[in-house]
């Protein structure tokens, strides 16, 4: 930006805009092939032949590769069986090597402090669970940190999903964004990464809601790398637009959405409280996962059942 006025020459234009958060969230949609229509005889086929194509699976790898695992992974690669399997093996090595599963809130909870990204107290009109991600919050540079913070939220996101519900959705709310808040261009990437070949098929719809003009010029770029699926689940929102308000009124109910994004709630972040929350959640991922089994458990400093026995705040948790 030169004397307030946004610069659109190259190359500096260039670097700004794909260092920009916004590239690296839409880089995980880019283009694909047209999906194939199969009816659910196929798709059933299709899953059976995946499983029978991965060999025997035990453990944590057997309970992650439930037959929805499947379908999504293979509806993410146009259900073509190589390249569904290939990505799902990826996974499955990614999940033995990282274990996001065994991330627990207290080793994460610094990158969260401000609220940057968090699960909302409220579903959006399907029941699916919600996340709000605020740029303009970002608080460390921790790159390695960043990547767990936002893993661990994935985790928790679709531990809460309710049954049946393979997607989340996201709302980024650019206020008090600026490239000074913006996260270095290797952690995006690896962050984009990890979504889109670790968590495909997981987004049902993702706001962004009152972005800057800059990304105006950067749209009209990448807008033609995204394929007409993906196209129709972002959304750009302004605030005092028409046109925006039915979008987030289809999405959203505005009596529980933040006043931040146009509804009638108010968005407060308490960390003390969401902290408590995901150490209850912790729990719950530990039994889920079978890694509660010597009854020891702790989760942020709290035994199991130190946060299973102590009730928790009827007070709205935070989003």
């Amino acid at each position: 930006m030169v004397d307030g006025v946004l610069d659109y020459s190259f190359p500096s234009a260039a670097a700004r805009l794909f260092s920009l958060p916004l590239f690296h969230s839409v880089t995980m949609f880019r283009r694909k092939p047209q999906h194939q229509e199969i009816d659910t005889a196929e798709r059933d086929a299709k899953v059976r032949q995946l499983r029978d194509a991965l060999g025997p699976l035990s453990g944590r790898s057997l309970k992650f590769c439930t037959d929805a695992c499947l379908k999504r992974y293979l509806e993410a690669r146009n259900w073509n069986l190589g390249k569904a399997q290939k990505m799902l093996e990826e996974s499955i090595k990614w999940r033995s090597e990282y274990k996001p599963e065994e991330i627990r809130w207290h080793e994460v909870a610094h990158e969260g402090e401000t609220g940057k990204v968090s699960k909302a107290n409220f579903h959006d009109r399907k029941g699916r669970t919600v996340l709000i991600m605020r740029p303009g919050k970002q608080n460390t540079s921790s790159p390695e940190g960043n990547i767990r913070h936002l893993v661990y939220l994935m985790e928790n996101a679709i531990l809460n999903l309710p049954e049946g519900q393979e997607q989340m959705s996201w709302l980024i709310d650019f206020n008090g964004w600026s490239l000074n808040t913006n996260v270095p261009i290797k952690t995006a990437r690896d962050i984009i990464y990890i979504l889109q070949n670790h968590y495909p098929e997981r987004l049902a719809i993702v706001v962004l809601y009152s972005p800057p003009r800059i990304f105006e010029a950067f749209w009209k770029v990448v807008k033609y790398f995204v394929d007409q699926k993906t196209f129709q689940k972002i959304k750009f929102v302004y605030p005092n637009n028409r046109d925006s308000l039915e979008i987030m009124k289809s999405f959203f109910d505005t009596e529980n959405l933040p006043s931040e994004f146009g509804g009638k709630a108010t968005l407060k972040y308490d960390h003390e409280e969401f902290s408590r929350l995901m150490a209850e959640d912790d729990v719950k991922t530990a039994k889920y996962w079978g890694l509660d089994q010597n009854g020891s458990y702790e989760s942020n400093g709290y035994s199991r059942s130190e946060v299973e026995r102590e009730p928790m705040s009827l007070a709205p948790p935070a989003s």
